[in-house]
């Protein structure tokens, strides 16, 4: 009876855990090898079946005297690094036998219902730098990084709403394209001619681009994680082309109420801007992702050397290869950095693969391809998207093999 009851506790913790380090974004590859060394940890024997949208855990003792299933229909999960590193920090104690299982799990419990440390003020000025910082990223002019900062904090206000609606929540990612698109359209009319529309509308939604979701789905297809990895994989693509309706809509309704503008060719941002403009995305990542104070700087420098790493590599070869070599330099400061900080590398790592993703690229070939008015290197998009996500898995993997992680998670 002792037994079956240290069985009832020690299961109990491991669904629990699965349950919110999936709720926090973690790649299933990832997660399934965690969840396999805590519970030899905690000597028991495992395996998993996960997708973004359900769960499966298979837990038993050595002679099987104990054996435990559990499913589960779950949401996908959104990436919350703050709270995964609060998370491995009960797992390290549990393992270290500072905590017992008992109060492992209603630690858990504390974390899962902790509020955003950051506010709904944080968050939306964090919408806000990530549009401008991203408008600037591509040299567009200070008219463009003005209004696409606007525009993303209209973005958020939509965000919001969705929070107390259903409805708007059902509809959010054409709809926020198609509103940024049509205030887009309004400030090119009757402010600025010299407006970017197409960058403007691309800048002010970045944060719904699913680059990174594309990234992580096609890593957890390198690794045969094939049923996680083509659902992430399509999902991103659906999203993508929602992004993509609301956006061409958004554009037809500016064009037909407000009258289309001729382009003012205008002079673009100087290049020492670039860096301010991966200071200020990682800020805002910084607070999209609810990041701990002690790892700030660490994230902060992943993204720096991300974008040094792969424009080195762009300048020397081509940009798939910049992208293979930025990966790689991302995936060998995260292997140093769980054996430096002894926590989770993605914690660092998400930062520097969100300024690796070509989200942008994907969406620009877009479209090109659906309307033939394609933005700037439009006809060479799509293939840069496909050449950069393969590039970036392969750096990572490569990365992986030359360091192996000191951590599963």
């Amino acid at each position: 009876m002792i037994h079956t009851e240290s069985f009832k506790q020690k299961r109990k913790f491991i669904v629990k855990l699965g349950k919110m380090l999936h709720k926090y974004g973690t790649p299933v590859y990832r997660l399934e090898a965690h969840l396999m060394e805590v519970a030899n940890e905690l000597d028991l024997r495992s395996s998993y079946i996960i997708s973004p949208t359900s769960m499966t855990f298979i837990l038993w003792t050595e002679g099987h005297e104990d054996e435990y299933t559990h499913a589960a229909r779950v949401q996908p999960g959104d990436l919350d690094l703050g709270s995964l590193s609060r998370t491995d920090d009960v797992v390290k104690s549990v393992l270290a036998n500072e905590l017992t299982v008992e109060e492992a799990s209603l630690r858990l419990d504390e974390i899962d219902t902790m509020a955003n440390p950051y506010g709904k003020i944080s968050t939306g000025l964090s919408f806000v730098m990530a549009s401008s910082a991203f408008v600037m990223l591509m040299r567009a002019n200070w008219i463009d990084v003005v209004a696409s900062g606007a525009i993303g904090l209209v973005v958020y206000i939509f965000v919001l709403w969705s929070q107390r609606s259903k409805g708007v929540l059902n509809m959010l990612e054409p709809l926020v394209a198609l509103v940024a698109a049509f205030i887009a359209c309004g400030i090119s009319a009757k402010i600025s001619p010299s407006l970017n529309i197409h960058t403007v509308i691309l800048s002010s939604i970045i944060v719904f681009i699913p680059g990174l979701a594309l990234t992580i789905g096609l890593a957890e297809l390198s690794a045969r994680h094939l049923v996680s990895g083509t659902a992430k994989v399509m999902d991103a693509l659906m999203l993508l082309f929602k992004l993509y309706f609301g956006a061409y809509l958004g554009i037809a309704l500016g064009t037909a109420v407000f009258g289309e503008a001729e382009l003012v060719h205008y002079q673009p941002l100087p290049k020492w801007t670039v860096w301010l403009a991966i200071t200020v995305l990682c800020a805002s990542l910084n607070i999209a992702f609810r990041m701990r104070t002690r790892h700030i700087v660490w994230a902060m420098i992943c993204g720096y050397l991300a974008y040094a790493a792969s424009s080195l590599g762009a300048a020397y070869f081509d940009y798939g290869i910049g992208a293979f070599i930025g990966a790689f330099v991302v995936g060998i400061y995260g292997n140093v950095f769980t054996r430096v900080a002894l926590a989770p590398a993605v914690i660092v790592t998400m930062h520097g693969l969100l300024v690796l993703v070509p989200g942008s690229k994907t969406f620009i070939s877009l479209n090109t391809y659906v309307t033939g008015r394609g933005f700037e290197l439009g006809e060479i998009a799509g293939q840069q998207s496909v050449v950069i996500l393969m590039s970036i898995v392969a750096g990572l993997v490569f990365a992986n093999s030359a360091l192996p992680p000191k951590k599963s998670l």
